[in-house]
């Protein structure tokens, strides 16, 4: 039988131990300075973005620390994230400002991407709503007229998603010079994807009907959005959910304005660290000075991350629609 003595006293030396190795985790994770790469310009969204997410992280650590933002090629952040992914260090002292636009450069295979974010750790996020609005309402017999970009753009997301409603749609591609409201107005399209605040509102000066909202991966309505029915209530039992996926990524491209997150391997007190700094941010300064977008942090921002870059079935299946519905192959 062991003797209660000696049990005693391993407890009381395991806590001992722990009570010692608690100062030096929080040395080792508590960076005295940090850099978050983002894409330019240097008065870009990104780069504003990344400004105001590294005061705020730099606030919301439990010891001040120095952050500094390093801006680095253009606003799709192709550049910033190949850079990231060869260069950063996984300790906790580097991370990135990924853009939408950068997940989608991947979703329909841009060669100049060559990253791979599955495995990034997600610290926080700032997104937007996204609404598909059309005249009338959507069982309309009348096939609507899509504004769009281009066969690339993230918002051919909508066509794809009308598409797996059963409901017919003509892809209209926009001069670089038009707006997709602009197009709207005069009369050369029907239905558009609408971003940002105040979606519903601006659906209705348009005379546009709110038809569904674009959701994550992990489904739900947009907060932001009650009583805007998402994507996934109309199509509950997809028939193809590689092709959903893959939609879901293209409309969270559309909505992502950047997701910070630590290089793969990062060790998970580091990861733990910065996720606790965005939470103390998020308390600190509100939504509000963030123009229409809303911040999401730790498992939300990681859901995020998850709906931008699909398993490669989702990837697969949305290139060769994009193929196969607009002749569309990147690069």
């Amino acid at each position: 039988m062991t003797h209660p003595f000696a049990t005693r006293r391993g407890v009381i030396a395991g806590l001992l131990a722990v009570a010692a190795a608690r100062p030096l985790a929080a040395a080792t994770a508590v960076p005295e300075a940090a850099t978050l790469l983002a894409p330019g310009p240097e008065e870009g969204a990104a780069a504003t973005y990344a400004q105001r997410a590294a005061r705020g992280l730099a606030r919301g650590l439990v010891h001040a620390a120095a952050m500094r933002v390093s801006v680095l090629g253009g606003a799709d952040g192709i550049t910033a994230a190949n850079r990231f992914a060869v260069t950063a260090p996984a300790d906790g002292r580097m991370l990135l400002a990924l853009p939408g636009q950068s997940a989608q450069a991947l979703l329909i295979g841009d060669p100049r991407a060559r990253f791979e974010p599955r495995q990034w750790p997600a610290v926080t996020a700032s997104l937007v709503p996204a609404l598909l609005a059309g005249r009338g309402p959507l069982a309309a017999a009348h096939p609507p007229r899509l504004a769009l970009a281009g066969p690339g753009a993230p918002e051919v997301a909508g066509l794809l998603a009308l598409e797996m409603l059963g409901r017919a749609a003509t892809p209209v591609f926009l001069p670089a010079a038009m707006a997709p409201e602009a197009a709207v107005a005069v009369g050369s399209a029907d239905a558009i994807v609408l971003t940002g605040g105040g979606a519903v509102a601006r659906a209705a000066a348009l005379g546009l009907t709110p038809w569904f909202a674009f959701d994550l991966a992990a489904g739900g309505r947009d907060p932001h959005l009650p009583d805007v029915p998402a994507l996934g209530e109309l199509l509950a039992d997809p028939a193809h959910p590689d092709l959903l996926a893959g939609c879901r990524a293209a409309a969270a491209a559309m909505r992502a304005r950047a997701v910070v997150v630590l290089p793969t391997l990062t060790p998970a007190d580091s990861v733990a660290l910065w996720r606790e700094a965005a939470r103390r941010w998020g308390e600190a300064e509100p939504d509000a000075a963030e123009a229409g977008a809303h911040r999401v942090h730790a498992q939300a921002a990681a859901d995020l991350l998850a709906t931008l870059c699909p398993a490669p079935g989702g990837v697969l299946a949305y290139r060769e629609w994009l193929h196969r519905r607009l002749a569309f192959q990147a690069g």
